[in-house]
């Protein structure tokens, strides 16, 4: 099971409704942050979230509203008597960016590492699960996540007992290992059906419609987009400042072929989104206006 909350849904300003965007999964005892605005602490306290368990903070790019609650998020974590590595992904200059904030947390019981992004698209492999990062269209360097869940086939005990394979074989086997024993070697494909159908989550934010957005959210069972303005007499704003509209979200959601599409980092001149959900509608049937605390439980497909 992969749970997802958006725990804020706003953009450039904290209000008192809505806190800055940022989303938060967990996964088989681990957590994943895409950025960190002020207000994510407050708004994981009201959800009942921990922030101690956060492996992973992903930043879409350094803009403040998407990265100025990280010192504060740091000082909790340590606080709470963390002592396990955190890994830090963003674009270029990370490290820098990172440690500037870091004049106000500079004692820590736990080691920062940073993977900086260096290609367009960039993928990050964990024990379980994968990070792929994909470059959009912001006017500073920005990204946009998949967070996906594989899932091997399924294991065929039959077979593993007719070939003679260990028992304390199979879990490693399961996990995609090759094991040499006994003067043999056993690889996954002997003993696993074909590959099953995972989870993915895609989140983007601050961007133009692009055309990489299109080809990562393809195959997601969740699409979180941007959906800066809904009035739709900003389009042209949403050119200028390189941010985009309900609409344009939507037709990059129906392009997709994705099952649902969550809009969020919102203007805060934009105080009632759900108004202009009917027109979004008309175009992609299973849009929401999503707000902050918004949550999903993804359940791999039953056979």
């Amino acid at each position: 099971m992969l749970d997802i909350c958006l725990l804020g849904t706003g953009g450039m300003m904290p209000l008192p409704y809505r806190w800055l965007t940022s989303l938060m999964a967990r996964y088989n005892g681990s957590s994943i942050l895409i950025d960190c605005g002020e207000g994510t602490q407050i708004a994981m306290k009201e959800k009942g979230w921990s922030p101690k368990p956060i492996d992973v903070i992903c930043f879409t790019h350094y803009h403040a509203d998407h990265i100025s609650g990280l010192p504060g998020l740091l000082l909790t974590m340590g606080n709470a008597e963390r002592t396990e590595p955190l890994i830090l992904i963003g674009p270029k200059g990370l490290e820098r960016v990172v440690s500037a904030l870091r004049v106000i947390a500079p004692e820590l019981p736990f080691e920062i590492r940073y993977m900086e992004i260096e290609e367009k698209e960039q993928t990050f492999q964990f024990e379980d699960y994968r990070i792929e990062a994909f470059r959009v269209n912001h006017n500073v360097v920005c990204y946009g996540y998949s967070i996906i869940i594989d899932r091997t086939g399924r294991f065929d005990v039959e077979k593993a007992k007719e070939l003679g394979i260990d028992m304390r074989y199979w879990n490693p086997l399961q996990k995609g290992n090759t094991i040499e024993a006994d003067g043999k070697i056993f690889t996954p494909d002997m003993v696993l059906g074909p590959k099953r159908k995972g989870l993915k989550v895609t989140y983007c934010t601050d961007t133009r419609p692009v055309q990489s957005i299109e080809e990562h959210a393809r195959g997601s069972d969740l699409f979180i987009c941007e959906g800066m303005y809904g009035e739709t007499d900003k389009q042209q704003k949403a050119k200028e400042y390189k941010h985009m509209t309900f609409y344009e979200a939507a037709h990059l959601a129906k392009s997709a072929e994705v099952p649902e599409l969550w809009l969020t980092h919102f203007s805060p001149s934009l105080t009632r989104p759900e108004e202009y959900m009917p027109g979004v509608r008309k175009i992609f049937p299973n849009a929401y206006a999503a707000k902050d605390g918004k949550t999903v439980e993804l359940d791999f497909e039953k056979e």
